[in-house]
């Protein structure tokens, strides 16, 4: 029978309800002519392009009116780099956190929860707004000509002079007045600006007004607030937030007209009520043959989720370090020289994402993927007898040297409903261009205690993974 390898990360509360953990893996369908409809492939990996400063990379922005030169923050210098990323000292940068950037064709603005900075493109002047009326800025935006931005701490949204982000007006401001909470944080989309709370969302509009341009639209109000404004992203001609208000917080939502409409599962939305520490999450999205991603990011639990919009599903991302499992290393990312670029959040790499690449800068990139050996509703808690579990996966992967050439997959599984765990039984994949090679395990034993298998397959060797199923051969007793 088909055991249902297939599908996304859903482990609940209690892991005897659900326990299909799937980590730097993702679903693609094939909606015909596919052997399965929807096969596993391995995420991308780092590929290292250059060493950037010192660290962490705090934010990555692609000029929007010259692409052959992009800009980095890493740790407190702010860097343009250029195609062959070669990069260039511009100044420095206040703070340690994420910042936040965007740019009018001439000027780059960057935002450091505070601090100001601009960089003229074409004068090559970099310097820190010093008007006296400058608030300091959360997160930045552009919109007709002007820079947008929210002072922190407060109500306030403010903009600068037309196509000057030097210069600020004492009077270019207005207040984000629908609900009481403070500003969170802006993001600007199809040139509207929605302005996230702590309890609520609004939008505004370029008006044209004379004293200050921008106006709220009617109606394009909700009590949907956001925790950190460094969760706001666009993607799939939406946006998307990790969510707060005045009835709780943890669930991540993408923008559905003026409201917001809840993707996290409650699986996911569990795991994120146990990190206490929200308020430092961060995310950014990239795509990548067709699909999708917001990638969440939350530095204090040390973990890294990822929403893929293709499937609807979610996976976990993360690197592997003294035999555990830890955040995913990508703290930013910009699409740069025709490649996916995310620098790391502890050193001043930059990394394309690489989907041929099968391995972390170097460094050991595992996968894995828990699922249940019956399909739902077919157990029927009596003992079964596993004789062998077939993977159907694309083998004769292996490489000419070192690990990898007979690449192996590591299977465990669990008679008790996931919480403890069998040892490791490996089987090989195949060595190079032994694309027959069929991948059994056999003798798996009966399932005792709660009568309910949980298969774990996972791999370290930095080869091309691609899981179409498996097939599960068991004989029911009576017992």
């Amino acid at each position: 029978m088909k055991t249902p390898i297939l599908g996304s990360t859903y482990v609940t509360r209690s892991v005897n309800a659900a326990d299909a953990r799937m980590i730097n893996l993702f679903p693609e369908v094939i909606p015909e002519g596919g052997k399965e409809p929807a096969y596993l492939q391995r995420c991308p990996g780092l590929l290292n392009l250059a060493t950037v400063g010192n660290g962490p990379i705090r934010g990555l922005w692609a000029f929007s009116s010259d692409n052959t030169v992009a800009f980095v923050v890493s740790g407190n210098s702010l860097y343009k780099i250029n195609t062959s990323y070669s990069a260039t000292l511009l100044g420095t940068i206040a703070g340690t956190g994420p910042v936040s950037m965007a740019d009018n064709g001439t000027q780059l603005f960057i935002a450091a929860n505070g601090p100001g900075y601009i960089y003229n493109n074409t004068t090559n002047v970099f310097s820190q707004i010093t008007d006296p009326d400058y608030p300091g800025a959360v997160t930045v935006g552009y919109l007709d000509g002007y820079f947008v931005f929210n002072e922190p701490n407060s109500q306030k949204i403010w903009i600068t002079s037309l196509f000057d982000g030097t210069s600020v007006d004492p009077l270019d401001f207005a207040s984000a007045e629908g609900s009481p909470d403070g500003v969170v944080g802006i993001i600007v989309d199809h040139r509207e600006v929605w302005v996230y709370g702590t309890n609520s969302v609004e939008v505004w509009y370029d008006a044209g007004t004379q004293d200050f341009p921008l106006q709220r639209i009617q109606g394009a109000f909700n009590e949907i607030g956001c925790i950190s404004a460094y969760t706001i992203a666009k993607m799939d001609n939406g946006i998307f937030w990790l969510g707060a208000d005045a009835r709780g917080q943890g669930i991540v939502y993408r923008a559905n007209g003026y409201t917001g409409q809840r993707i996290s599962t409650h699986a996911v939305e569990w795991h994120i009520q146990q990190y206490g520490n929200l308020t430092d999450s961060l995310a950014y999205t990239y795509q990548q043959d067709g699909h999708s991603f917001y990638v969440l990011i939350f530095p204090s639990a040390n973990t890294t989720w990822v929403y893929d919009v293709a499937t609807g599903a979610w996976h976990e991302r993360a690197g592997w370090n003294n035999g555990s499992f830890t955040r995913h290393r990508s703290n930013c990312q910009m699409a740069f020289n025709n490649n996916i670029i995310v620098g790391d959040y502890e050193n001043g790499n930059i990394y394309s994402f690489d989907l041929d690449t099968y391995a972390d800068n170097g460094q050991i990139q595992k996968w894995l993927r828990t699922w249940r050996a019956l399909p739902t509703g077919q157990n029927n808690l009596k003992r079964t007898a596993h004789h062998s579990l077939q993977i159907d996966l694309e083998s004769g992967v292996g490489l000419n040297l070192g690990q990898g050439s007979d690449p192996e997959l590591m299977l465990r599984w669990s008679d008790d409903g996931g919480h403890t765990w069998s040892n490791e039984h490996t089987a090989s994949i195949g060595k190079i261009g032994q694309y027959y090679r069929r991948v059994f395990y056999r003798r798996l034993g009966m399932t005792m205690k709660l009568r309910d298998r949980v298969y774990e397959l996972s791999m370290t060797d930095p080869v091309k993974t691609a899981i179409m199923g498996a097939e599960l051969i068991i004989s029911p007793t009576n017992a």
